[in-house]
């Protein structure tokens, strides 16, 4: 398997899509990358510069060119996830178990995916999993985008769970049903 030419990945995860995956364990290799305002500045010049720390490493990826992308303020990162080998590379680590991620696929550009995010944050909080990072993989680029049916992105949202929330929610729906039964006395 290789990446496409221009860089996006040519097979991804598509089974992850509707469900929730543990990553926990996995070795990655993690490009940092700056940011502005959540942002990613020269995205492909510190994504050509992982394929080469890659290259150069003699690693392979589970899904060339699939990477998850961490935005943050001013500093954030790319995860690409490899094969398991042994490499004491000093970004190339394993990451922490559990590592948890509900998944979504998104047909649309970055403009459209906010309902997306809403949506997967509203019901992780509903089953009582505290949301935690948001990941992006980006499944196709402006220059393939229309040979391979659109623009593309995999929305990925790292969760833990949570007693407290969980206790807060059987609460709610305790009141909620005690209402019901007086409204219909």
């Amino acid at each position: 398997m290789t990446a496409l030419p221009c860089g996006c990945p040519q097979h991804y995860p598509k089974e992850w899509d509707g469900q929730d995956v543990d990553i926990g364990g996995w070795l990655v290799h993690t490009q940092p990358a700056p940011m502005l305002l959540h942002f990613p500045i020269a995205f492909d010049l510190y994504r050509k510069r992982q394929d080469e720390d890659i290259t150069r490493l003699g690693l392979k990826e589970r899904w060339p060119g699939f990477a998850l992308t961490l935005s943050a303020a001013f500093r954030g990162k790319h995860l690409r996830l490899l094969e398991e080998e042994e490499c004491a590379a000093r970004r190339v680590n394993h990451l922490p178990s559990p590592f948890r991620l509900r998944v979504a696929m998104h047909r649309g550009d970055i403009g459209s995916v906010k309902p997306v995010i809403r949506n997967m944050q509203t019901e992780l909080i509903q089953e009582g999993r505290m949301p935690h990072e948001l990941f992006l993989a980006y499944l196709t680029c402006p220059l393939c985008s229309d040979d391979r049916g659109g623009n593309r992105m995999m929305v990925l949202r790292r969760w833990k769970p949570s007693k407290k929330l969980k206790e807060r929610l059987e609460k709610r729906q305790e009141r909620l049903e005690k209402k019901s039964r007086q409204s219909r006395s």
